[in-house]
């Protein structure tokens, strides 16, 4: 089963951090994770900014100790307090060392019930091989150890550093060890539907510790033939999506697995649901799905897989023609452009959306006068597509958890494929601008997202 503890860096600052701490000197050097976390019940906390301890302020460095300058601590303090960030101080072992030595731990019990007094909350202390391999630990407010299971660096390539040393060196994609580490991870699938569906059967066979699966809708008997899993039964029933296909998942992997969510993205429960998990794959057939899926990724760093299919057509003297089949996977990894910053959404096209849902004689008006593009509707036989893309999807997430390209990651944050053409386009993470967005490991900040109608019940934040 997935981790209750982790620490999650991008691999932007990864690499800050690891460059800091290892200046070529062979000694120690420091630097302060500042926080966010994720809601409970799992303890995950998100590097939202990473403060660096000038070498030279440093009263003493040594290649195995360090004296750290209080005003450095005092900083961060202070940026931490006004949004209620945990700090972890984090020092370089250039020695190698994979562990804390006891004079960690005295350090730790000197300088760590200061941080309880200034913030209270959930603090810690982290270090650094050479390697860029990280082990954490939190501490209560007692001063009793918490063990951070695993750090996450997210960029281009996910890696895991697990604090019992497993899966180092990173495993070989498609081997049992691969297999193993996927068991200690959780997936979020959202929208289990033509494509979500074909997702998460994967995700589930290739070992998944925990697949959550959210989606509102119920089976039809006009589903029956691009969801996986669902039967004539469940549709006669009007069975939920998601009940239908976690049973179908504990039949094959037993119990706890799959974990069913009837609920829209947009509500607060699935948000809540999803943010508990270590990768994210949307499914989903609207750009507002889309652009919560978004916003999670941004929030709670968690990366994103995001894939779509279709169909257009055009007109011809004799009715109507095929004019493409094709499919699209991006890739988000956190800090880097968003699904908005890559085109998939806008504010012109989200309020088409809108219009066309809830005011569909506006929505008329609005396109007799040119102001909106039509969309594409999908034809319903459409499975055949729906395994393509869907493999495609799982094959990224494959490739950067267990890297076996001949090429960088970094070339394939977007691809696309025609099927009408027989061509597959590529482009890379330089492809598209990445804006700042406020929402960069937000966490549990409420309200959650950002949005206003996912802030906290009153009796929620009164408990």
């Amino acid at each position: 089963m997935n981790p209750s503890t982790n620490l999650t860096i991008t691999n932007a600052d990864h690499r800050k951090l690891q460059d800091h701490l290892f200046p070529g000197d062979g000694l120690e050097a420091a630097a302060i994770l500042l926080c966010a976390r994720t809601p409970s019940p799992r303890v995950r906390l998100l590097v939202k900014q990473v403060l660096l301890v000038p070498h030279s302020a440093c009263k003493e460095r040594r290649s195995d100790y360090l004296v750290w300058p209080g005003s450095a601590i005092e900083e961060a303090i202070d940026l931490a307090e006004a949004y209620g960030l945990s700090l972890v101080l984090t020092h370089s072992h250039p020695g190698g060392l994979f562990g804390f030595s006891r004079h960690d731990d005295r350090s730790d019990l000197l300088t760590v019930p200061s941080l309880f007094q200034a913030l209270g909350g959930l603090h810690g202390t982290a270090i650094m091989t050479p390697d860029g391999a990280m082990l954490a630990r939190l501490y209560r407010q007692d001063l009793s150890p918490i063990s951070v299971e695993s750090v996450m660096v997210a960029g281009d390539d996910l890696t895991w550093h697990w604090a019992d040393r497993k899966f180092s060196p990173r495993p070989t994609a498609f081997t049992s060890e691969a297999t193993q580490e996927l068991g200690r991870l959780s997936a979020c699938v959202i929208g289990v539907s033509g494509t979500g569906s074909l997702v998460a059967e994967q995700l589930a066979r290739l070992g998944f510790g925990q697949v959550i699966l959210i989606d509102f809708d119920k089976i039809e008997p006009r589903n029956l033939n691009r969801i996986v899993n669902s039967t004539l039964a469940d549709a006669k029933a009007q069975r939920s999506k998601v009940v239908a296909f976690a049973e179908a998942v504990t039949s094959y992997r037993g119990e706890g697995v799959a974990v069913p969510v009837n609920a829209s993205i947009s509500t607060r429960e699935a948000v809540l649901c999803a943010s508990q998990t270590d990768v994210m794959f949307s499914c989903v057939d609207t750009l507002d799905a889309r652009q919560i899926a978004d916003l999670l990724a941004a929030s709670f760093l968690i990366p994103l897989f995001d894939v779509g299919v279709s169909i257009p057509t055009r007109r011809t003297t004799g009715g109507s023609a095929i004019a493409d089949v094709c499919g699209r996977i991006d890739y988000v990894h956190p800090g880097g452009p968003t699904l908005q910053d890559r085109g998939v959404y806008d504010p012109a096209s989200l309020r088409a959306e809108y219009l066309r849902r809830t005011a569909p004689d506006a929505h008329r008006e609005e396109m007799q006068a040119g102001y909106l593009r039509g969309v594409t509707e999908e034809a319903p036989a459409v499975i055949a597509l729906n395994m393509r893309a869907a493999s495609a999807c799982v094959m990224e997430f494959i490739a950067r958890a267990h890297p076996f390209r001949h090429e960088s990651n970094a070339a394939y944050a977007r691809t696309q494929f025609s099927l009408a053409a027989n061509e597959e386009e590529f482009f890379s993470i330089e492809s598209f601008p990445t804006t700042t967005t406020p929402q960069f490991a937000r966490g549990d900040l409420e309200p959650l997202l950002g949005l206003p109608a996912l802030r906290a019940p009153k009796s929620e934040v009164i408990a």
